[in-house]
């Protein structure tokens, strides 16, 4: 038996985005610009993609704009965002635990004279709000703080960030990187005043290499890729149909957010009592952090040598963001965890296709590594 418990990094296409995709590559081919009528088919496949995803989250399908994935649409937001309001200040908020393709876009616009902010979390994992009101000011022309956290699941307040700016006469716009809450928990971008919303199809069992990204029809950002003027001018390229139609394919086939949530804590919850009578096992993530994914440390056992063992159990988890192989955790680091922690720290995320045999299979062989390293 095998468990795949990666599912922060990528998770396993559902039937359905699969079959999409293949009906898109060999039959309805066109590309969608195309004046002609596998065009005009192809259009019509993308545009369907569209509305599932706008309906999804309670937009307008012209607030949806294709990417290749999370990392182009938080690169589109921000660079788009800075681009457009560079006259009207230089400050830019986020935190020291946003993903990579957040933070390194971040830096970049500081080496071109913008003044970027890093707010650093809490134990839990959690940004607050006092540290995000007192950053903000008339200079702010942008924030960008994630829904939920890819490596501890920590759920940020990302339904009051809005009414902070606000309160500080700021035009600011909001930026929410929700690739890790897409599909997990309920996330109305208009209501929770989020002006850009990055998504990701790989995360909630669709293709690699698609992804969006919501732009409230009030805000105007220029963009980051340009050429050809598809999206509307924003994302040129053209479109990876495949990949996109099974975005709303696997869209499509979430089902109940709040089932399949209820459904996975108490598997999440199952393994935490389990765990819990082993006191050489740490749990690094909150207790009210997103059941999807639990972070873990099982002292005296190397990250590594562990991920390596489990995997020859055919177990997958894995030591972090896998987008950021071989280096020492930031997340963990902000959060002030101690580095034997941090290096015997392991990601274990979970899908709705997660079962309990699964979750039985890891921690037993989590004890037989630890009882056999730890000697």
């Amino acid at each position: 038996m095998n468990a795949y418990l990666d599912n922060s990094a990528t998770t396993k296409p559902c039937e359905e985005a699969v079959k999409k995709a293949m009906h898109i590559a060999s039959v309805c081919y066109g590309n969608p610009s195309s004046l002609h009528f596998l065009g005009f088919e192809a259009k019509k496949e993308l545009e369907s993609a569209r509305k599932s995803i706008a309906d999804f989250i309670g937009a307008e399908p012209r607030e949806i704009y294709f990417t290749s994935g999370g990392t182009a649409s938080n690169m589109t937001a921000i660079l788009g965002t800075a681009s457009a309001q560079k006259r009207n200040g230089k400050k830019i908020i986020t935190s020291r635990i946003e993903h990579p393709s957040v933070i390194k876009n971040f830096e970049l616009l500081g080496e071109q004279g913008f003044s970027p902010v890093f707010l650093e979390p809490d134990k839990n994992g959690k940004i607050s709000l006092d540290s995000l009101y007192n950053a903000v000011d008339e200079n702010t022309v942008l924030v960008s703080l994630m829904a939920v956290n890819n490596e501890v699941g920590s759920i940020q307040d990302f339904d009051k960030v809005k009414s902070i700016i606000k309160a500080k006469r700021s035009n600011a716009l909001y930026h929410c990187d929700a690739v890790q809450g897409f599909g997990k928990i309920k996330i109305n971008p208009a209501k929770s005043g989020i002006d850009l919303m990055s998504m990701s199809a790989h995360k909630i069992h669709g293709l690699k290499g698609s992804g969006a990204l919501y732009v409230n029809k009030n805000v105007r950002i220029k963009p980051a890729i340009v050429g050809g003027g598809q999206e509307s001018g924003l994302v040129s390229g053209t479109e990876a149909m495949p990949a996109l139609c099974a975005f709303g394919e696997a869209v499509n086939n979430i089902g109940s957010v709040d089932e399949n949530f209820n459904k996975v804590k108490n598997l999440r919850d199952g393994l935490l009592k389990k765990l819990s009578t082993l006191d050489y096992v740490y749990i690094n993530s909150p207790e009210d952090a997103l059941p999807y994914i639990l972070n873990v440390s099982v002292k005296g056992v190397p990250s590594q040598v562990m991920l390596n063992s489990l995997s020859s159990e055919g177990i997958c988890v894995s030591a972090g963001s896998a987008c950021s192989k071989g280096h020492r955790s930031g997340v963990l680091s902000s959060m002030n965890i101690e580095p034997a922690r941090i290096d015997s720290a392991l990601r274990i995320s979970l899908s709705k296709y997660t079962n309990e045999d699964e979750m039985q299979l890891l921690f037993d062989k989590i004890v037989k590594t630890a009882e056999r390293i730890r000697r």
